[in-house]
């Protein structure tokens, strides 16, 4: 298994390097710097290499483009640990955490306040999937990609879920069963951090917001947290946190990912 990670990572580099060992794989990891890319040689050209020496490559790009190439060129499984546009694999976790917790998937409302950036994209689709309600409450000009909407909504069509996208933490709180949120600032955008803790201000998740969930809501976290910006340290630290389970379940999801696409399962 092959490791390109164009990005900082502490759970998905280390859930996938685990996975891979437990499943008796051997990890390779590559950081951007360590590969011929930063000197200029094309995407395709590497892919094309590494996919002749690896069977499966774990990419966590800065462009969906990068992820993109490798999928067409390498001739091997790629898996997306995340990209400017997505964090699927976050989600298998995210998805497992809210079964233990709730007992099912279908019918829960999930309530995701903030950034309507990958990991969002990734929530609507996975909730869509799986029968969940989902609603984004997010600042005007941060909503999810249009894109990643319309496919939710499409396949919503299919499984019953509700996809809504608000700009009222408070009411879109109202009577959910989870809370989750992420950074307001990803990386990359380090340069927009003055204008987002602006436009974020009152999207945080605390006490008060919590005050309007269900009684039993839950709180999630894909992580790192920034506690006192998105999330408080008292919701983060508190007794409706599933956050470090959630964190946890990475390893489980990293495994279930690397088993489907190495099984022959996904060509069905």
């Amino acid at each position: 298994m092959g490791l390109l990670f164009e990005k900082p990572s502490t759970r998905t580099s280390t859930s996938f390097e685990v996975a891979a060992i437990r499943l008796g794989g051997k990890p390779l990891y590559f950081s951007a710097s360590e590969l011929q890319l930063k000197r200029g040689e094309p995407v395709k050209d590497t892919a094309r290499i590494l996919g002749s020496y690896l069977d499966v490559i774990v990419a966590r790009v800065f462009s969906n483009d990068t992820v993109e190439q490798f999928a067409k060129e390498s001739g091997v499984p790629v898996i997306n640990a995340l990209s400017d546009l997505e964090h699927p694999t976050q989600m298998i976790s995210d998805m497992l955490t809210v079964y233990e917790a709730k007992g099912r998937l279908k019918g829960i409302n999930i309530t995701y306040v903030g950034d309507g950036n990958n990991v969002a994209n990734s929530l609507l689709l996975a909730c869509a999937t799986a029968g969940a309600n989902i609603t984004i409450a997010c600042p005007k000009g941060y909503a999810p990609g249009p894109v990643f909407v319309s496919k939710a909504r499409k396949l919503a069509g299919k499984t019953g879920s509700k996809i809504s996208v608000v700009h009222d933490p408070q009411g879109a709180a109202f009577g959910a069963d989870v809370l989750y949120t992420d950074v307001w600032v990803s990386m990359g955008e380090e340069d927009e951090t003055e204008k987002r803790m602006a436009a974020f201000e009152g999207y945080q998740v605390n006490s008060k917001l919590m005050r309007m969930a269900k009684k039993d809501a839950i709180v999630m976290h894909c992580l790192p947290a920034h506690r006192g910006l998105e999330i408080t340290n008292e919701a983060l630290e508190g007794k409706q946190s599933v956050v470090w389970q959630q964190g946890e379940n990475k390893l489980y999801g990293a495994a279930a990912a690397l088993e489907f696409v190495l099984s022959g399962r996904r060509q069905q």
